[in-house]
């Protein structure tokens, strides 16, 4: 019972890990498609504007750059909302009238007008003139951000302060103040009803767009690797998952320990009204012991199996193994035993412990259930363990010992070979992918001698590979 219990908890863990990477995984393959559509907006983009604004110079050498920003701004506001996991927003409509784009319902006229030093103010006036129910009827005006920022600075500036502009290079003057108060005054078009754009005026135009949707492609690369970043940050492992480990798995060794220690004093023959208090003092130590070992088990296997390539399984047997070998090491150093008892205990503490991992490990894949597979596994596995181990003589538990003793020579010798492997591989791994990458280099020259040097690394005898125009025509020819 405390055996499978032990790999209960074990097992639990394990599926805790497993849900938090999991949802790790489902969050990157989600980013994955956000990402590609967010990119596919762009390309969408350049590919209009290429076709049917540039192709077709549509709007001419003045009017060119507000068709270019129409499309550059539902190209960039649909990707920037798709990166994110959003929607497409925006649509453009494109027939000439009152409406450039449509944003989830809200009508928007574009204004990317810089003649005559109104940042586009004059062009929304004729606009609303045009059409006066334009924003009754809920419509924005959207100019480029940069004009949009030195407006709004001018709309709040106080009369003092403007008082106090002298225009310097691209700096407002206070005529522009004059402007731009006198705009607003009117009460026409307040400053609530326009807003900006993503783009600037500059970002749009003929010659820039390609680099501006470029930037802009780099921008959500940058967003998509920052949210991959949140979500690594949201789904790993964490004090309070580790606490709430600790605390489940004291929690229920302390009530198997409680439950047991009370079997053990039923099975002197005593009803639970005969228990004296010093009875109930050995069943309150033994639940209270239960509890520290089940927290040291909770916090050792999160830790191990988060923080180290260490199964759940193996983890909760290094635990039990660890209290087994110290409660000898207490009986050793006491005189209750001697030290040939002490290792041959220790040994088989540590043969349970592991058999009770092997259990689980083959239980949970036999069983794919969480838990279940584990307790199924340990349970069968502990109770054959115990039947053969209860019908050994004292020569065939020699012969095991022994075995287990060669058993773990060979593992170390295994596992030296493994590293040196790894190291080979790891040395080896890189030279092999620039051979790769020569051998499907578009360059039909690099790609010919590429390809022999891919052949000759991966065994191919020298004297089988083209490496020679006489060695390929006859291969051809002949």
């Amino acid at each position: 019972m405390r055996s499978t219990q032990e790999q209960a908890v074990a097992a639990w863990i394990t599926h805790v890990n497993q849900v938090r990477l999991d949802g790790l995984l489902r969050a990157f393959r989600q980013q994955d498609v956000h990402l590609a559509d967010a990119l596919a907006n762009i390309d969408a983009a350049l590919g209009t504007i290429d076709l049917d604004v540039i192709a077709t110079n549509r709007g001419g050498v003045k009017g060119m750059h507000g068709f270019i920003a129409e499309v550059a701004e539902v190209g960039v506001g649909n990707a920037r909302a798709r990166i994110l996991g959003g929607e497409s927003i925006y649509q453009w409509v494109n027939d000439n009238g009152p409406v450039d784009l449509q944003r989830t319902g809200v009508d928007i006229q574009q204004k990317f007008v810089a003649a005559g030093g109104r940042l586009g103010l004059g062009a929304v006036a004729e606009h609303l003139q045009k059409y006066p129910d334009f924003l009754k009827d809920g419509g924005k005006y959207q100019i480029p951000a940069d004009h949009f920022e030195r407006i709004r600075n001018l709309y709040e500036m106080s009369a003092e302060d403007a008082g106090k502009l002298t225009r310097s290079g691209d700096g407002p003057s206070f005529r522009d103040w004059q402007r731009v108060q006198t705009f607003f005054g009117e009460g026409s078009v307040s400053i609530d009803a326009m807003e900006p754009s993503h783009l600037e005026y500059h970002e749009v135009q003929r010659g820039a767009y390609g680099s501006t949707l470029a930037a802009e492609k780099e921008s959500l690369r940058s967003t998509d690797e920052s949210l991959r970043h949140d979500a690594y940050v949201e789904h790993r492992p964490s004090l309070q998952e580790g606490a709430e480990a600790t605390m489940v798995a004291a929690t229920i060794e302390s009530g198997t320990a409680f439950i047991l220690a009370v079997s053990s004093k039923r099975r002197e023959g005593k009803s639970l009204r005969e228990f004296t208090a010093e009875d109930w003092n050995d069943v309150a130590g033994a639940t209270g012991f239960g509890a520290f070992t089940g927290g040291v088990r909770g916090a050792s296997i999160y830790a191990l199996t988060n923080f180290t390539a260490t199964p759940a399984a193996v983890a909760s047997s290094i635990v039990t193994a660890g209290f087994g070998i110290a409660a000898q090491a207490n009986k050793l150093r006491s005189g209750e035993i001697d030290e040939q008892e002490f290792i041959e205990n220790a040994e088989l503490v540590s043969l349970e412990a592991a058999v009770s991992a092997l259990s689980s490990f083959a239980g949970q894949a036999l069983i794919p259930v969480p838990v279940l597979g584990a307790v199924i596994g340990n349970t069968v596995g502990t109770l054959v363990f115990s039947s053969v181990t209860g019908a050994l003589n004292a020569w065939e538990a020699e012969m095991l010992m022994r075995h287990l003793a060669e058993q773990h020579e060979l593992d170390e010798h295994l596992a030296a070979e493994h590293r040196e492997l790894l190291d080979l591989l790891e040395t080896s791994m890189p030279r092999y992918l620039d051979a790769l990458d020569l051998a499907f280099s578009p360059d039909p020259e690099i790609a010919l001698a590429g390809s022999v040097e891919l052949a000759l690394q991966l065994g191919v005898e020298p004297d089988s590979v083209l490496d020679t125009n006489e060695k390929a025509l006859s291969y051809f020819l002949d």
